[in-house]
């Protein structure tokens, strides 16, 4: 058995794998203290499936109690809006409103976010896929200007081929000409949430609390480069590889894009 499992690089304690069923109230508290510690903004909802996924039978009450008893529950820290909205009336609406969202790359949707380095700000900018949840562009820059929006979307249309629908707020970076003639170029459709209404732009909304609670918050970066470099860790190696969401069965991204399309 041995040499079979190293023929092929296979880990020999998986075979004799039994599930962690009815853990008592130690074992749980010292788990749920550890994922804590490496996840510290995840409420008990997160917290309960991460458990589950290590093999221990816990329900959310249980685990709810223990982490309020072991003083680890979360808040939810508001978001402050950084796009100013641009002036006159536009021509497009919300199509993402009451829409079913039910394949890949059927809606895109983008927002801004700021960081706050020792002396200044830097900007984020952001560009999701509802469907997988797989951010498909990013970037950071020092000023908020349209190079912001407009260099994320140009990579995600070349690596990742272009959505049926472009969903945004009414930012000028998301309204400028260069990146309305770019959309329109690759046949987007374009879709706007209604000025003072950033509920219309949900999802991006969460996408950016995700960010900045469960990455910017917990680090003091010493300038925009380190900044670029633990944000884009954070997108590419646990936003995508180890946080589950709950819109997707609480897989990760690449999980649910990899059981839905394999």
């Amino acid at each position: 058995m041995r040499e079979i499992c190293e023929v092929l690089d296979f880990n020999k304690s998986t075979l004799y794998y039994q599930p962690k069923s009815d853990p008592s109230e130690d074992i749980l508290r010292a788990e749920i203290q550890q994922l804590a510690a490496e996840y510290p903004t995840y409420g008990y909802r997160r917290t309960t499936k991460l458990l589950q996924r290590l093999g221990y039978t816990a329900g959310y009450k249980r685990v709810a109690r223990l982490m309020k008893e072991e003083n680890l529950s979360v808040s939810v820290k508001r978001v402050r809006q950084t796009t100013t909205s641009f002036e006159g009336r536009q021509p497009w609406v919300n199509r993402v409103q009451r829409l079913e969202i039910s394949r890949v790359d059927q809606v895109w949707v983008g927002d801004i976010t700021y960081v706050r380095l020792k002396r200044h700000f830097i900007y984020v900018a952001l560009l999701m896929d509802i469907f997988t949840r797989m951010i498909r562009g990013w970037q950071v820059n020092p000023h908020l200007n349209t190079v912001l929006t407009l260099k994320p979307l140009q990579e995600a249309l070349f690596k990742s081929g272009s959505p049926e629908i472009h969903h945004s707020d009414q930012g000028v970076q998301y309204l400028s000409t260069a990146y309305i003639s770019t959309l329109k170029a690759h046949g987007i459709q374009i879709s706007l949430a209604h000025r003072g209404r950033p509920w219309e732009n949900g999802y991006a909304e969460r996408l950016i609390r995700t960010l900045k609670e469960e990455e910017v918050h917990l680090n003091d970066y010493e300038d925009i480069t380190e900044a670029r470099e633990r944000i884009g860790q954070f997108i590419r190696q646990v936003y995508h590889q180890k946080r589950p969401h709950a819109a997707l069965g609480y897989l990760t991204p690449v999980e649910f894009q990899r059981q839905t399309f394999s």
